[in-house]
């Protein structure tokens, strides 16, 4: 249940250091496919900031939401916890019901979403999004040892491909892949149950979805096979950190932030953490 607003934590800068710096140790950039790190921007001025009020859901595992604790707790709260001490700022963050989350911004009462939030011409006119801090691919997944080794269009010619009726992943298909037999399921679960029950060659739907799936015990059956699509036609482009439309210099700044994560690696690793069997 989406809880009403609950101050979880303040994380002042210093707090989690051993966490972060062993977070350093890792490189990955391959799994930051839209952070070009060679176009990192110049470093901001912080004058004037000396906290980041975030606020979020708390119904949306596993970016966020209860720990056994109780805490608030997900990729998207240990992400404002790293970007806040990246850049040495004082952090604090709440959950609110997602309804709310964008009057509760141009309220005043924080100052920036962190909460998987998508672009969309409608929140455009009310708030200003951020670069994109992940995205959500298009992937096939099939089972292993089955008969799909690449995702080249010639070689899913005819390949029975499980997809979710009517939906964006299956519009991308019917574009790109026009050979391939389409078996139309009604949700992403039955079109899974299909691969399970050998009665597709493939499934291709939402990347994060599979990767948790793949996290369980469905890992010994199935697997990733080819790579990432990244269309925002059909997928959207990614989620967000949102602020008001006066906060340029915070929008800057964490935007900045975010860089320097990718950079070092410790975005990387907080992606591990969350998703070990990566999405892209």
């Amino acid at each position: 249940m989406r809880s009403a607003l609950a101050l979880i934590m303040l994380v002042l800068p210093g707090l989690n250091q051993a966490a972060i710096a062993q977070s350093n140790s890792v490189q990955a950039p391959d799994t930051v496919p839209f952070f070009d790190i060679a176009r990192k921007p110049d470093r901001p001025d912080l004058t004037g900031l000396r906290s980041i009020r975030f606020i979020t859901d708390d119904d949306y595992p596993p970016f966020h939401f209860p720990g056994p604790d109780g805490q608030l707790t997900g990729f998207n709260v240990d992400l404002a916890r790293a970007i806040c001490f990246e850049l040495k700022l004082a952090c604090t963050i709440q959950a609110r019901r997602w309804e709310t989350l964008i009057p509760s911004l141009e309220e005043g009462r924080g100052d920036a979403i962190i909460a998987s939030m998508s672009e969309s011409e409608t929140a455009r006119a009310r708030v200003d999004f951020g670069i994109p801090y992940y995205r959500s691919p298009g992937r096939f997944i099939m089972r292993k040892g089955g008969p799909i080794t690449t995702t080249d269009v010639a070689d899913l010619a005819q390949k029975r491909v499980g997809v979710v009726a009517n939906s964006a992943h299956a519009a991308f298909l019917t574009l790109f892949f026009p050979t391939i037999v389409q078996i139309s399921a009604p949700d992403q679960n039955e079109a899974l149950k299909l691969l399970v029950e050998s009665k597709v060659d493939a499934v291709f739907d939402d990347g994060i979805r599979m990767a948790l799936w793949l996290n369980g015990a469905n890992g010994n059956c199935c697997s990733f096979v080819g790579g990432a699509f990244f269309e925002s036609r059909y997928f959207g482009s990614g989620a967000a950190i949102v602020f008001r439309k006066d906060s340029a210099q915070l929008r800057r700044a964490v935007d900045f932030a975010l860089f320097r994560l990718a950079e070092t690696g410790v975005y990387q690793s907080l992606m591990l953490k969350y998703f070990p069997i990566s999405f892209y």
